[in-house]
């Protein structure tokens, strides 16, 4: 019986020194963090942090437009190309609204947790060597970084040519934006 009674305080012992040692899981443990480990009891400064999609998408982003030309019957061609500004001011208002000024007019979006950006369609005036033209945009892209992004824009509307009335156009424009 005194064997029995040493061998339950022997085994008390063990799993009480067992039950007592917690192992050590290394991981992040900020809840913010992009890499958060709810498991983790040690901070191991791993942590990382998503970007501020909305920051990086403002200042001033130079503009290098591959756009379809607009074929206009008796004109011939007209090269949006060349109607684009050498570059864009893009200013936030919170919340992933962006608000662009293009060529002077003013062009609104948004821009997600992913750095997909959005540009509802607007209206905008562009002088394509015809004098001022109202013109819809609409658009989308993403930001890579706080350097290099890229936009797929969509411009339509009507060019009034004498004669032939006002006759309906659509061009997609895919622009590289640097800072």
């Amino acid at each position: 019986m005194k064997n029995l009674f040493y061998l339950f305080i022997t085994l008390s012992f063990i799993s009480l020194i067992f039950s007592s040692c917690e192992k050590e899981l290394l991981g992040c443990m900020d809840p913010a963090a992009s890499n958060y480990n709810n498991l983790a009891n040690t901070d191991d400064g791993s942590c990382t942090y998503p970007p501020n999609w909305t920051e990086l998408a403002t200042g001033t982003w130079n503009l290098d437009p591959n756009c379809e030309a607009i074929s206009i019957p008796v004109i011939g061609d007209i090269s949006l190309n060349e109607q684009m500004p050498p570059t864009i001011d893009v200013q936030s208002a919170g919340e992933g609204l962006l608000y662009i000024d293009f060529s002077g007019s003013q062009v609104n979006g948004t821009v997600d947790d992913n750095g997909i950006m959005t540009v509802n369609p607007t209206t905008i005036s562009i002088d394509m060597g015809l004098g001022p033209m109202d013109i819809d945009v609409s658009g989308n892209g993403i930001i890579f970084s706080e350097n290099l992004a890229n936009m797929d824009f969509t411009f339509s509307g009507a060019i009034s040519v004498p004669l032939l009335g006002d006759l309906p156009f659509s061009s997609d424009c895919a622009m590289i934006l640097t800072k």
